[in-house]
């Protein structure tokens, strides 16, 4: 269907919404959806059928061209587009795709350059056509053109949607429902009197987390920070990963020459616990940006510390481990790296939630519904060097 251009204004920018590509529709602004910006002015082609539909998900960006680029009837050529300034290829063609071309790219791949707003982060890219000459180099029967992209992730919302995975990841993640403990992680500012505003850091400087635990109509309770991942992205499995907690409240990060990581002693309530991480990157990621997931979990507050419920920091000064609670035999097996197996902590035999004032469990072998355990994220966190005199740390995979 060849598009009329007579009914498209020259220099228009159109926002197309990131959902289904076959829409056409204007989007519909929303603080909490991820959502496309394409500048279409370079073209001439017109509703009801737009040329380029641009899909943001959550690790890259989905782009697909109709073959009537510029809706005079004439079918531009899989080989006459590329995407962004590396010039990448389109993902999907063949003969019997004969109106549509696909890119698909990673978020910081095929050029893709990233700017952060104090609302979102923008990932900008371009579509490029470049005609090939025809046969007569003496003439041509079109002009390149360039199609900028532009992906924009809300930085303090959650984003779903019926069909997308959600994209962003806020500052801090609760879990909370009715028969969970609300496990929370949250970035500090550097004196931990308020949540910090911005996430973007400098090597050589500080990441103050806290982990809490809202602990009303319950016992006493003390949390501890089982293990903590830093990944690339929001899943912890991923890979390449550095777990700078691990062993079962182990701050092994504080053992490397470059860092001063260690638990905050002693802990403003026993249902919070802070710790303090030196910034750092992967080794050779252009994204400059960290996921970071705590395992938290709770013991009862005149329950022991013991080696699978515990918060160790190393002292350099007295090449020993200490902890924030407890005696300092608990933080024996930090040194071993080996504190019993992951999930084996012992569960906790609580009163259900409060009826008529007071807590009761009328049969103590019944199943106790509270989740004792839960993995919270905060990210990403971006995380960029000074300038090229400063040495970027390290972190291995594990």
């Amino acid at each position: 269907v060849a598009y009329n251009p007579w009914d498209f204004i020259r220099g228009e920018v159109e926002l197309w919404r990131y959902g289904d590509p076959a829409v056409g529709q204007p989007r519909t602004f929303s603080q909490s959806s991820p959502w496309a910006w394409v500048d279409v002015s370079q073209l001439q082609a017109a509703a009801p059928l737009h040329p380029v539909a641009v899909e943001c998900q959550e690790a890259q960006v989905v782009v697909r061209v109709h073959r009537d680029l510029f809706g005079t009837g004439r079918l531009v050529r899989a080989v006459e587009l590329s995407l962004g300034s590396a010039a990448c290829p389109p993902a999907h063609w063949s003969p019997a795709e004969t109106t549509t071309v696909t890119f698909m790219a990673g978020l910081h791949e095929c050029g893709s350059t990233l700017r952060v707003t104090p609302d979102a982060l923008v990932y900008s890219i371009s579509l490029n056509y470049k005609p090939v000459s025809g046969g007569n180099p003496v003439i041509v029967r079109s002009s390149p053109a360039t199609v900028p992209v532009e992906c924009h992730y809300p930085r303090r919302d959650n984003v779903s949607s019926n069909g997308v995975k959600p994209t962003w990841a806020p500052f801090h993640s609760t879990l909370s429902s009715q028969e969970k403990l609300p496990y929370s992680l949250r970035l500090m500012n550097d004196d931990w009197s308020a949540e910090r505003v911005s996430t973007v850091f400098q090597l050589g400087e500080v990441l103050h987390l806290q982990a809490g635990v809202s602990t009303e109509n319950h016992v006493p309770l003390r949390l501890f920070v089982d293990n903590c991942v830093a990944t690339l992205t929001p899943d912890r499995s991923s890979s390449p990963q550095y777990a700078f907690i691990d062993f079962s409240g182990c701050l092994v990060d504080g053992q490397l020459d470059d860092a001063t990581s260690t638990f905050i002693s002693p802990r403003p309530r026993q249902d919070v616990l802070q710790f303090a991480v030196d910034a750092f990157k992967f080794a050779g990621d252009s994204s400059s940006l960290i996921y970071i997931t705590c395992h938290l979990k709770v013991s009862l507050v005149d329950q022991a510390p013991d080696p699978l419920n515990k918060a160790c920091s190393f002292n350099k000064a007295s090449n020993l481990w200490a902890p924030v609670e407890g005696t300092r035999d608990v933080c024996s097996c930090c040194e071993m790296r080996n504190c019993g197996l992951a999930g084996s902590s012992r569960r906790l035999h609580t009163p259900s939630r409060w009826q008529g004032g007071r807590a009761r469990r009328e049969l103590p072998s019944e199943p106790d519904p509270l989740v004792e355990e839960a993995d919270v994220v905060v990210g990403p966190l971006f995380i960029h060097s000074w300038q090229d005199h400063l040495v970027q740390r390290i972190p291995s995979e594990g």
